[in-house]
């Protein structure tokens, strides 16, 4: 049964277990959430409006998170690859949505570089095509 403490986050749901599954025992916590640490830094390297190119800490992650899934639901979040190093773990995946607002399609690309300490994560390098993005987020229904 999915943890309550994280209801609002269902829209997403396919990505956060999708980075669970591919993290395994590498990191310790039953949710995407639980497996990051209190400073952790989530780094973006694109540009989406109303999404920070630097995210610090695990509270500010949930509260961006939130404007995630106030505007995007994910169906589906696949083709992943890993490659793991001793505290270091690569992920390429795809993710497959709709945009709430327009009800536009939403298939997007990603490689995430994720630093390990501790058993959580530390730092988070996200890489996407943004030009997927862009066109979904502005595309009208």
């Amino acid at each position: 049964m999915p943890n309550p403490k994280y209801a609002a986050y269902e829209p997403a749901a396919p990505y956060f277990d999708l980075v669970r599954k591919a993290l395994g025992d590498f990191v310790d916590g039953e949710h995407f959430f639980d497996t990051v640490t209190e400073d952790t830094i989530y780094e973006v390297l694109y540009e989406v409006p109303g999404w920070p190119r630097i995210i610090s800490g695990r509270t500010a992650l949930m509260a961006a998170f939130r404007g995630y899934v106030d505007n995007i639901a994910l169906q589906s979040a696949g083709e992943l690859i890993v490659h793991k190093t001793d505290d270091a773990a690569v992920l390429e995946y795809e993710v497959h949505g709709t945009i709430l607002a327009t009800g536009v399609k939403y298939n997007n690309r990603f490689c995430s570089i994720i630093h390990i300490a501790n058993r959580k994560i530390a730092h988070w390098r996200d890489y996407m095509d943004s030009l997927a993005a862009w066109n979904a987020l502005t595309a009208r229904g």
